[in-house]
């Protein structure tokens, strides 16, 4: 026993500085989210006072107002969730149904057809601009929410995601609900899903986040100021001669606070799910 507290006695300050490490990447990290908070209750001339404040104001409110009144923030949070929501619930869907036959069916190609998927997760997303926005224009979809969500259904990143989970799955579990008379839709949805909810969670929240922050082909798509996402209607708070700091502040803080929340709630759920995508093979 004494052995025992002399090894813990020796190890104390290493357990000690480890703290202080954790504790100073904690204030690293979250000093942006409270300058966040600070700046949003400020006025624009004030920001920029030498020194800066440290401490939140009274302006708020009155933030607020105007940033509503500016961009309609309201409604832009709506428009954003709507599209986050659905292009997530179809994205996850198609990226399950695509890794699930990846893994388990055996077709002539399917190597060739899984080279093919990993291969478009190379191609940079500047490269598809041109060619998708001249799609979208030949379709006439042009200012309309389906040609946000429609393009980037089919995720390279979670089929493969996926598919890994899915390799895990054993054969004889499939083969025996097939014996018992269930069919395919069935054994997906019924008995090999559930067991990869982890992973399933983890890509539905990696999609969600990826939809909310979007921002560059909403932009391209998005003409109509009452359509704009949340990322888009902050960039027109950017003027050529006035940039409405405090504005633009609160709302980026605003729009970071379903993030955060989907985040905390489901942290250990995403960890678990990555990492059980990962060591499979």
């Amino acid at each position: 026993m004494n052995h025992i507290a002399r090894g813990t006695g020796r190890l104390r300050p290493g357990r000690v500085l480890f703290v202080l490490l954790l504790l100073v990447g904690a204030v690293i990290s979250t000093a942006p989210f409270y300058w966040m908070v600070v700046a949003s209750t400020h006025d624009n001339s004030e920001l920029f006072q030498s020194p800066p404040p440290f401490m939140p104001g009274g302006r708020f409110m009155h933030n607020l107002v105007e940033l509503e009144h500016s961009i309609g923030f309201g409604r832009v949070m709506f428009n954003s969730a709507g599209i986050a929501v659905v292009y997530t619930v179809l994205s996850s869907l198609i990226s399950a149904m695509c890794g699930y036959a990846l893994a388990k069916y055996r077709f002539r190609g399917r190597g060739l057809l899984l080279g093919a998927v990993l291969a478009t997760m190379m191609i940079p997303f500047q490269v598809l601009l041109v060619p998708l926005f001249q799609m979208m224009a030949s379709l006439g979809w042009v200012d309309t929410y389906q040609a946000v969500v429609l393009p980037f259904l089919a995720n390279s990143f979670g089929i493969f995601l996926m598919r890994q989970a899915f390799l895990g799955f054993p054969d004889e579990l499939i083969e025996s609900a097939r014996i018992d008379g269930a069919g395919d839709l069935r054994i997906f949805y019924q008995v090999v899903l559930p067991v990869v909810r982890p992973q399933l969670g983890a890509l539905v929240i990696f999609t969600f986040m990826t939809q909310w922050n979007a921002f560059l082909w909403p932009l391209l798509m998005l003409n109509s100021e009452d359509k704009y996402t949340v990322p888009v209607a902050l960039y027109t708070l950017i003027g050529q001669s006035h940039v409405d700091y405090a504005g633009l502040i609160l709302g980026s803080f605003l729009a970071t606070l379903p993030l955060m929340l989907i985040f905390f709630l489901f942290q250990k759920q995403f960890v678990s799910g990555l990492l059980g995508g990962a060591v499979k093979g």
